[in-house]
């Protein structure tokens, strides 16, 4: 390995190291043990025109030597372990070794046994409910509470302004079974049942502070959605639930002591729904509205902000949790790992994707309102496709009035059916799921139409998921610019496949190497440069990260 080096020819010292029986670490068998020891500090000294790390000896702090044999300290680095990256207080709260999160990817995508994974090693999972039918959020509900007994865990509740029966009817689910943690995504403006499931059954405890049972982690990359999140429910909720005696007007009062969400992710350039917010100004905008909004409400419990959108690097990681962030949350990388709810022909697509090969699309369950997300477009015609589409929809008032090559691309390419069978199916699953929608679509032809064409996009996930071969180019896989990266990252390594990608060893692999990165980074501004070897060389293998991770 080549001798490490300092900037510079001259340098002066403020510190002198005498050996006392000790001796330089100078070969790499012993050096590269020294420095990627994260649980112990290294000192760097100075000795015949190269740096050498040390162990035990003296340290002096003057700017000339005391002794024959002493040698001028170069450099130093304290301990930097994964579990100290992030927020502590945010690791204490919700029992967990490290400030890391794995976001709720819908459809399941963040599995029962992603959540599992996670949970057991020492991160948080959040369970991926949107797009899932109650029935099936229950399950998930069963088997969690079974598998994870004191472990923590979260479900996901998402913003459903097309169908807000649907997303009443979760929170009332969640409420029921005594879920107290929840990701709350894509909301554009706080609803009724998200404030509900808040302040169900807030109270005092013995020492009189003000508590609530139901925790909510919410994501956002707009101010002025994220100022909502860190106020205290309107008074206008509040109303509202004492009218239907949901709670009481004492515990409508104790409310305003409170925010909706103490903890906030910062959600930049991500994996589906997304504004492409770059972190690097995203998050010092948060942290900003944090400091001023718990300025002015005087919280008693602190207000925190994560980081997420292009997480994928030891790097990107190191980088987050260098401005500030609590903690980390992860959403692209999750999906490509075998655990996820998706499908091995996904995770190969994932495993080749490139930092380019990703596209914005409509979304399905905010297609009126023009929202999109950001999808995997390497090995579908998915983004294409369902841009048509809503280009369809923007220009006609029903699904009478499309010319005869649209209605025939809809029905062939895309339907794969008559459109009035795609109805009939359409119609059938919605008077389950909310029939209010096929009451308003039987009297507005438009309507109509969003939902079948919201039907496509809808089945276009299932069918990625399901991993159906006949479905290939309609694959909607959510995916943003961090998928790219890390498969760079992971470039032949044993991480390069896929069916070695697992969740927790991904995460661990992440946190170690931002751990180093820091390091690297604190000798760095002391004017110290590590060869590259001793800074690279990871991922790390499942043996080798256990010993490193010491777990």
């Amino acid at each position: 390995m080549p001798p490490l080096s300092s900037a510079g020819s001259e340098y002066r010292t403020v510190a002198w190291w005498s050996p006392e029986g000790s001796s330089p670490i100078g070969d790499e068998t012993e050096f590269r043990p020294a420095i990627t020891n994260l649980t112990e500090p290294v000192l760097l000294i100075r000795k015949n025109g190269t740096v050498a790390a040390v162990r035990g000896g003296t340290l002096a702090f003057s700017p000339r030597s005391s002794t024959a044999e002493s040698y001028p300290v170069a450099g130093f680095a304290p301990a930097v372990r994964p579990e100290d990256l992030g927020d502590g207080g945010f690791c204490a709260d919700y029992r967990l070794r490290y400030a890391y999160v794995a976001g709720a990817m819908a459809n399941g995508i963040a599995s029962t046994r992603l959540v599992e994974e996670m949970g057991r090693a020492g991160m948080l999972g959040f369970f991926g409910a949107a797009g899932l039918s109650l029935e099936r959020v229950e399950a998930a509900i069963e088997q969690l509470e079974g598998s994870m007994r004191d472990t923590p865990y979260g479900f996901n509740l998402i913003h459903s302004p097309n169908e807000p029966e649907l997303e009443a009817a979760v929170a009332d689910l969640y409420l029921r079974r005594g879920i107290r943690l929840v990701e709350a995504s894509a909301y554009l403006r706080l609803t009724l049942p998200l404030v509900r499931y808040r302040v169900s059954g807030i109270g005092r405890d013995a020492q009189g502070r003000v508590v609530a049972p139901n925790r909510i982690i919410a994501k956002a990359s707009r101010v002025e959605v994220a100022s909502q999140f860190f106020s205290p429910p309107s008074e206008e909720f509040l109303t509202e639930l004492v009218g239907a005696r949901e709670i009481t007007q004492e515990q409508a009062v104790l409310a305003a002591a409170l925010p909706i969400a103490q903890d906030l992710t910062a959600e930049a350039d991500s994996g589906g729904h997304t504004d492409n917010r770059p972190l690097v100004t995203l998050l010092p905008t948060m942290l900003a509205l944090r400091d001023r909004m718990q300025r002015e409400r005087g919280y008693a419990l602190p207000l925190r902000v994560g980081a997420a959108g292009g997480l994928s690097t030891p790097a990107a990681l190191a980088a987050a949790y260098s401005m500030g962030a609590a903690y980390v949350l992860t959403g692209s990388v999750n999906q490509a790992c075998t655990e996820s709810g998706s499908s091995d022909a996904v995770r190969s697509m994932l495993a080749r994707a490139e930092q380019a090969d990703i596209a914005m699309a409509p979304a399905a369950d905010m297609f009126e309102m023009g929202v999109r997300v950001q999808v995997l477009k390497r090995g579908t015609m998915f983004p294409m496709r369902a841009a048509r589409l809503y280009d369809l929809y923007r220009a006609h008032a029903g699904l009478e009035d499309l010319s005869e090559a649209d209605r025939t691309f809809v029905e062939k390419q895309l339907l794969r059916t008559g459109i009035e069978e795609a109805w009939r199916s359409t119609r059938a699953y919605f008077l389950k799921r909310d029939p209010e929608q096929v009451e308003r679509a039987e009297s507005d032809p438009k309507h109509r139409m969003a939902l079948v064409f919201r039907s496509y996009l809808g089945l276009s996930s299932r069918w990625a998921n399901d991993g159906d071969p006949s479905r290939v180019v309609d694959y909607q896989v959510w995916c943003g610019p961090a998928m790219g990266a890390f498969n760079e990252w992971t470039r032949g390594s044993f991480l390069e496949k896929p069916e070695n990608r697992r969740v927790a060893v991904v995460g661990h692999n992440l946190l170690f190497g931002a751990a180093m990165q820091l390091r690297w980074q604190h000798l760095r501004s002391q004017g110290i440069q590590l060869p590259m070897e001793a800074v690279t060389g990871y991922p790390l293998e499942p043996e080798a990260l256990r010993k490193a991770l010491n777990t």
